[in-house]
């Protein structure tokens, strides 16, 4: 079993967000979720989280109604990266990704041993090693996005949940942070804006417009000319190449033209 979110709804101050949402990814897998913004990517990630219980529907985990679970129960098995992340204390790499570690520590503390594994771990999973003893604020925001990824895998999860975690990030370490989610030995489920990254490393995609799913399935089949139009309202070509089947999207300038009625 893993986390599975159930047809799930959730009306927040009056307003529908998340409408009817079903999220069953396979072990291991890496699944996109897209559509524009206000869509319901970042409120859909809160429902998975257990930050929010959803109106109607269940997240589950393991089989488990994630509000039955205690938070560190959650926080053993799913991990989660956000957008930013920042501390006023100039503390450590090292320092962040052992915080990670925390859901582990019992009334009398955590296990060193195992505690240190985990975080050496987490830091040779993400090229971190050499700058465990560098100062939070001296990383540069690739490096710090890359340090949160370090601390969610100290967690030990088996699911990890990632919103926007490429933006502002230049191109070369867009291609490296998700080079390494891909690689992962977990579940991930990703918030992104870029359908051409998704194409390139996500195994499926869910594409959202309102609160509501549009399109779910393997990149290729999903991000469509049509769908595009339909979802974001601009015009693209997308290309497969046949030796590869990598997909590639071309944005045309200008928004889908409107019939007359």
């Amino acid at each position: 079993m893993t986390l599975h979110a159930d047809t799930v709804t959730w009306n927040r101050g009056g307003a529908l967000v998340v409408d009817g949402v079903t999220v069953a990814p396979a072990p291991g897998e890496t699944v996109g979720l897209l559509g524009p913004n206000g869509s319901g990517k970042s409120s859909l990630l809160h429902l998975l989280n257990g930050v929010v219980r959803p109106t109607a529907g269940v997240v589950t985990l393991d089989g488990n109604d994630l509000s039955t679970l205690r938070r560190k129960e959650i926080a053993r098995a799913v991990a989660v990266v956000n957008q930013h992340a920042d501390t006023d204390l100039d503390i450590t790499v090292g320092d962040v990704v052992r915080l990670g570690r925390i859901p582990h520590r019992t009334a009398f503390g955590g296990n060193p041993t195992t505690d240190n594994a985990a975080v050496t771990a987490a830091l040779e999973h993400t090229g971190l090693t050499s700058k465990v003893n560098r100062l939070w604020h001296r990383l540069s925001g690739g490096e710090r996005q890359r340090v949160q990824i370090a601390r969610a895998l100290a967690q030990e999860p088996r699911e990890l949940l990632l919103d926007e975690p490429t933006n502002h990030l230049d191109i070369h370490h867009q291609l490296e942070l998700l080079a390494l989610v891909a690689r992962l030995p977990v579940t991930s489920v990703i918030a992104l804006h870029d359908l051409n990254l998704a194409a390139m490393f996500c195994d499926t995609v869910i594409v959202l417009k309102e609160g509501r799913v549009v399109a779910g399935g393997k990149p290729v089949a999903v991000l469509t000319s049509e769908l595009i139009a339909q979802v974001y309202n601009v015009r693209a070509e997308v290309l497969v190449d046949e030796s590869t089947g990598r997909l590639s999207i071309l944005f045309e300038p200008g928004p889908v033209a409107v019939a007359a009625r």
